[in-house]
């Protein structure tokens, strides 16, 4: 038993929030996605949870095997929570509710954090083999940083943290932008209006958001 209020049903989809099913708890599962978050970088992404439920959420989520705690490497020593590999089989689960929601008939005004915006470009992204590039970008929206590769037209890595070598494009930007330009498809736009900059390949930072609309011209719906 993960928590005191189980379904009691053997269904496995009442299995499946037995585990998941508390609030913020999908929520969280969202903030590791892209890999691993300290407790405090959780509060941040998440400040309407409070830090009592939140740590409630955590242990709960450890007791069910879907988060480990790992404590990183000198000189860090810090202490990051992360997806088990069962836990990181939610990550199509959090791409199909996105997409969802997205066609809610009342959707959200409210702000989008960084990582939620990062979940909804990757599964926007659409694979162009007819005009197929390279890149290797670093997506920055304020402290946030995210490692994003692209290989002959397809999305092979979208990660937290700083890519290790020189991006071939630096794109300095902010979750609500992002959010809008996937959305209205808004990019040139955002550019002249300064709320994304694209340092280095400028041509290549464009060709990133480019990929998100399909062929019929309609921005895919995702997360966020």
């Amino acid at each position: 038993m993960v928590t005191n209020r189980r379904y009691g049903d053997g269904c496995a989809i009442a299995l499946a929030l037995d585990h998941v099913g508390e609030r913020w708890a999908l929520l969280i599962v969202r903030e590791l996605v892209l890999g691993p978050k300290r407790f405090t970088d959780l509060r941040d992404g998440l400040p309407g949870a409070g830090s009592k439920v939140l740590a409630q959420r955590l242990r709960e989520l450890e007791d069910a095997g879907v988060v480990r705690r790992r404590t990183l490497p000198p000189p860090a020593g810090s202490q990051v929570y992360e997806l088990t590999e069962w836990g990181a089989e939610l990550d199509g689960v959090i791409v199909a509710l996105g997409r969802w929601g997205a066609r809610a008939s009342n959707p959200s005004t409210d702000h989008v954090g960084a990582d939620s915006a990062m979940i909804k470009l990757r599964s926007s992204f659409r694979p162009r083999p007819e005009r197929p590039w390279s890149a290797d970008y670093e997506l920055r929206m304020g402290r946030h940083r995210f490692t994003v590769r692209v290989a002959d037209g397809h999305l092979v890595e979208m990660r937290r943290g700083e890519p290790p070598g020189r991006p071939d494009t630096i794109v300095d930007t902010d979750p609500d932008t992002v959010n809008r330009i996937l959305d209205d498809r808004a990019l040139t736009e955002a550019i002249d209006e300064g709320r994304l900059t694209l340092t280095g390949d400028a041509h290549a930072g464009r060709r990133l958001f480019e990929a998100t609309i399909n062929r019929s011209g309609a921005a895919p719906s995702g997360p966020g």
